[in-house]
């Protein structure tokens, strides 16, 4: 069982940074994919980075692509996101997740962390 604990959120203005770390714990990571979710309020929850941990590839949604950049560091276990040129529309709950590479859906989730952009 692997646990994901994100950190970093919080209030920002509309133009500004905000670095998430995503710390992992339990079984090691070969052969699988971390990725960062986000849900805002009434909305479904929307996929914005992943990352193959393997090969450091990375994918963005188009909303995220040029502003937010997703880097892993393999001796801590951690993820992180990158987010520049924050715009009002970033406010949501973010969310770490995992899954293996030969999987189609994630299995673990950690709790998230809110990250709120003001115009």
């Amino acid at each position: 069982q692997v646990q994901l604990v994100e950190s970093g959120g919080g209030l920002v203005q509309a133009g500004g940074s905000l670095r998430l770390s995503c710390l992992a714990s339990g079984r090691t990571f070969n052969n699988y994919i971390m990725a960062w979710f986000r849900q805002a309020p009434g909305k479904e929850r929307e996929f914005v980075a992943r990352v193959n941990w393997q090969s450091g590839g990375t994918n963005y949604a188009d909303s995220v692509k040029g502003r937010f950049t997703m880097s892993r560091d393999n001796a801590k276990n951690a993820v992180y996101l990158q987010m520049n040129r924050l715009v009002p529309e970033d406010t949501a709950i973010y969310y770490c997740a995992r899954r293996s590479t030969f999987a189609n859906q994630y299995s673990d989730w950690g709790q998230g962390t809110q990250v709120t952009v003001s115009s």
